[in-house]
């Protein structure tokens, strides 16, 4: 069954327009304090944000529609959503909520729910909100002696601040480490900073000045220009960049090259196998991920299984398959001893963790394979389902045969967009160029 509302990760979209505006927002908080109340005397939800324009509208109007459904709400304010996720549990709450569009500019904006357990809802959950926000609003509203009420929490960076340090072992510091901090001008701005200096280390900060309008606005993990420059003028030992909720990261070495989420994975795989720390026998990424990593994990006598693209995908094949690390090339990356979500400050802290115990530069620490060519390509088109016509799988089939195990080729539609994503990959960067452009060609002849 189609959803109305939610998408890949929850409800998303232009901010003040439908599914984004202040009703339907009214109507998503009474429906999913209507769901997660459960009878209980007095059942709590807590709401964190990044920092857009939007977000004191959708703060509001969310907190309007739990408090009307008869649920007491606890505002954090700006925070992380990984730390909404680990709040949810330790402020043994019925439900948890972050307001962000994770890495998309500021006239977007987003609602992401967690559980009780700090997990993200199942589609199933997601489907029954959805049934009630187009129900009768009637129905969902408490009675009067049984409305919510509502209360900031002062101190919630201050315990997400101390959750963080605690990932670390105890006795470790960051000394003698100059770090970059880029914030995205987002949800980690005070408290990521903060949790890099009170573990010793020397920390400049950019992308910490939110204004409402600048969140992601070339800064963060999607644009790491501007980290890469303040690393070589700093000379700095590391770049750190999270995106706007800080649920993404990827790193800069001190030569200012980027790192992405599939070197990270590998680097804190390896650490945990030395230690006998790592579950599962291996990693989960995506089908995204670069054959390079693969290939390395293949060598170190580890698994890599490959989910769907989307965090949600990942956390649900790390449960089944018990597995402790997971992630995404673009930086989502899951560490269940600690978090129940994406959290990019402690993926960072951890390869920090790797620098300081080995004694190299990161450079050399993050540099665990050499990626394979990968190139994508998005095609718009007006039919999503063209992967479904059996003479474009005919055809996509004969090519990806051609290349055999030297590569692969992945094509699926957007979640969000009229597109099909085209990647291909393998050891004949001239081939991986012709691969894509033939498949491609393919999709708009059919399209057409």
């Amino acid at each position: 069954m189609k959803r109305k509302y939610f998408g890949t990760d929850g409800i998303r979209g232009l901010a003040n327009a439908s599914p984004m505006d202040a009703l339907n927002i009214l109507r998503c908080g009474m429906a999913a304090g209507k769901l997660f109340a459960n009878g209980a005397s007095r059942p709590r939800v807590v709401i964190g944000k990044d920092t857009r324009l939007s977000g004191y509208m959708v703060e509001q109007a969310l907190t309007a529609g739990f408090l009307a459904a008869g649920m007491n709400v606890f505002l954090f304010g700006p925070l992380p959503t990984p730390a909404v996720a680990m709040l949810t549990r330790s402020l043994r709450a019925d439900l948890g909520v972050m307001i962000s569009a994770s890495h998309n500019p500021y006239h977007d904006n987003g609602i992401k729910f967690f559980g009780p357990d700090g997990y993200k809802l199942s589609i199933e959950q997601e489907m029954r909100i959805e049934a009630l926000m187009d129900g009768d609003p009637a129905k969902l509203a408490a009675r009067p002696d049984r409305l919510g009420r509502a209360k900031r929490i002062e101190d919630a960076q201050a315990r997400y601040i101390e959750f963080a340090k605690r990932t670390l072992p105890r006795a470790m510091r960051l000394d003698g480490l100059r770090v970059v901090i880029d914030c995205a001008n987002g949800a980690a701005y005070k408290v990521a900073p903060a949790v890099l200096w009170e573990l010793g280390a020397e920390v400049i900060k950019i992308g910490v000045e939110p204004n409402g309008f600048n969140i992601n606005d070339k800064v963060g993990s999607t644009a790491p220009g501007k980290l890469r420059d303040k690393v070589r003028e700093m000379r700095a030992d590391i770049g750190i960049a999270l995106d706007g909720d800080a649920d993404r990261v990827i790193i800069v070495d001190e030569k200012g090259k980027v790192v992405d989420g599939d070197q990270l994975i590998g680097v804190i795989a390896r650490a945990m196998q030395e230690k006998g720390a790592l579950a599962g026998g291996g990693v989960v990424t995506t089908i995204m991920s670069n054959l390079g990593l693969e290939r390395f994990l293949d060598a170190q006598g580890l698994k890599l299984e490959r989910a769907a693209v989307g965090d949600r995908h990942v956390m649900e094949m790390m449960r089944r398959g018990g597995y402790n690390v997971g992630g995404e090339q673009s930086g989502h990356i899951i560490l269940t001893d600690h978090t129940t979500t994406g959290d990019g400050l402690i993926a960072a802290l951890q390869v920090l963790a790797v620098v300081v115990e080995k004694g190299r530069k990161v450079s050399e620490i993050c540099h665990v394979f050499d990626p394979v060519p990968q190139m994508m390509e998005s095609v718009r088109v007006k039919n999503k389902s063209l992967m479904e016509v059996p003479d474009v799988q005919a055809a996509v089939a004969g090519i990806e045969k051609g290349l055999g195990k030297a590569g692969r080729i992945v094509a699926r539609p957007s979640g969000t967009e009229p597109v099909i994503r085209v990647m291909a990959e393998g050891d004949d960067e001239e081939m991986v160029r012709k691969v894509v452009v033939d498949i491609a060609e393919i999709l708009r002849k059919h399209d057409a």
